[in-house]
C-alpha cells in the first residue's frame, strides 16, 4: 500500500492551522475543478486534493493520520493493526456501498470502508443503494445543471456472489438551490437487485467548490470588502462582485473594519426565495508612504482630535 502524504498534496505543513490548510484546499480545489480545469489530470488531482482535505480538515481523522505519517517507514507500514481493523469495524454497514466516495485504497485501509451484506438466495432482495460526490461550483447553484456522470455499480453472478464492478454511466440535472451535503435521489439506478428484488438507488452528495472570494453561511454568502482610508472616511461608490456580476454598493462615510452591508437576494438560491450577501468592510493601509504622503498624513494627524483609544481613559 502507497502512503500517500496529505501535506505535501496541499502544499502545507504538519504544524500548519485549520485555517491555513482550508486556504490551501480552496485554491487548489478551484485550479484543478474537471470542469474548468485544463491542467493534465485534473480529476484524479482534485479527487487526491478532496481526499487529502477529508482528513486533514477533522480532528480525530488528522490525529489518527499523523500518528501513521510517524510511523511510515516501518517496515510493518501497510498491514493492517487492531485499532484499523476496529475502525473499519465501526464505518462498516449492511447495505453501503464500498466505492460510493472513491477514496484511495490507503484512505480505505486507514479509515474504513463498507462492507457487503451477505446475501441469501431463497429471497428476493433489494439492490445496493450506491453514493458518490458531484462537485459543483458555486455559481452553478443559481440555475439548473445538466451532467454526465459515471460510476460503478456492484455486481454478483447468478449465484448473489460478488464478481467484477460494472460502469454504468448517466445524464443527470442538479436543481437549482442545492446545498453542501445535499442528496439527490435517483431512483432504480443502484445495484441490481436480487432474485427479482427491486435495483437500489443512486444518491448524488453534492460537494460544493470552495470559492475564492465567498463564505458560505446558510443561503447566505459573505465576502470581505477591502476599503482604503478615505474611501472609508468619506465614503464611495465602489463596485462589489456577485455570483452573477458587479454590482455597485453605496459605502457610508465613516465605515469601520467589520461592519456588514446588506444586499438584498444576492446569496444563494432558495426554495422560497434567495439568501441575501452580505459584504464586510476592511479598512486596509496603503504601503508605507512617500515623503508627500507622509506629510499630508502628518496635516491630517494635526488637524484632527480623534483619539482610537479613547475607551481606554
Amino acid at each position: 500500500m502507497e502512503f500517500k502524504d496529505y501535506y505535501v498534496i496541499l502544499g502545507v505543513n504538519p504544524s500548519d492551522d485549520l485555517r491555513t490548510i482550508k486556504t490551501a484546499y480552496r485554491r487548489l480545489a478551484r485550479k484543478y475543478h474537471p470542469d474548468v480545469s485544463k491542467e493534465p489530470n485534473a480529476e484524479s488531482k482534485f479527487k487526491e486534493v478532496a481526499e487529502a482535505y477529508e482528513v486533514l480538515k477533522d480532528t480525530e481523522r488528522r490525529e489518527e493520520y499523523d500518528q501513521l505519517r510517524l510511523h511510515r517507514n516501518d517496515p510493518n507500514f501497510g498491514r493492517q493493526q487492531p485499532w484499523q481493523q476496529q475502525r473499519s469495524s465501526a464505518h462498516s454497514g449492511g447495505n453501503g456501498s464500498g466505492h460510493s466516495q472513491d477514496y484511495s485504497d490507503f484512505f480505505e485501509s486507514v479509515f474504513g470502508g463498507r462492507s457487503r451484506s451477505t446475501r441469501q438466495q431463497s429471497q428476493a432482495i433489494r439492490g445496493q443503494d450506491v453514493e458518490m460526490e458531484i462537485a459543483v461550483l458555486l455559481e452553478e447553484t443559481l440555475t439548473v445543471q445538466t451532467r454526465t456522470i459515471s460510476f460503478q455499480l456492484p455486481a454478483d453472478d447468478p449465484f448473489g456472489r460478488p464478481v467484477q464492478n460494472r460502469t454504468k454511466t448517466l445524464n443527470v440535472k442538479i436543481p437549482a438551490g442545492v446545498g453542501e451535503g445535499e442528496r439527490i435521489r435517483l431512483k432504480g439506478q443502484g445495484g441490481a437487485g436480487f432474485n427479482g428484488g427491486p435495483n437500489g438507488d443512486l444518491y448524488l452528495v453534492v460537494r460544493i467548490a470552495p470559492h475564492p472570494l465567498f463564505d458560505i453561511d446558510g443561503h447566505n454568502l459573505n465576502i470581505v470588502v477591502p476599503l482604503a482610508p478615505w474611501e472609508a472616511a468619506l465614503g464611495a461608490k465602489i463596485d462589489v462582485p456577485t455570483l452573477a456580476g458587479k454590482i455597485t454598493v453605496t459605502i457610508p462615510a465613516g465605515s469601520q473594519t467589520g461592519q456588514r452591508l446588506r444586499i438584498k437576494g444576492k446569496g444563494l438560491v432558495g426554495k422560497k426565495e434567495s439568501g441575501d450577501l452580505f459584504a464586510i468592510l476592511k479598512v486596509t493601509m496603503p504601503p508605507k508612504p512617500d515623503n508627500k504622503t507622509a506629510e499630508l498624513w502628518k496635516q491630517l494627524a494635526a488637524h484632527t482630535t480623534f483619539n482610537p483609544r479613547s475607551e481606554w481613559e
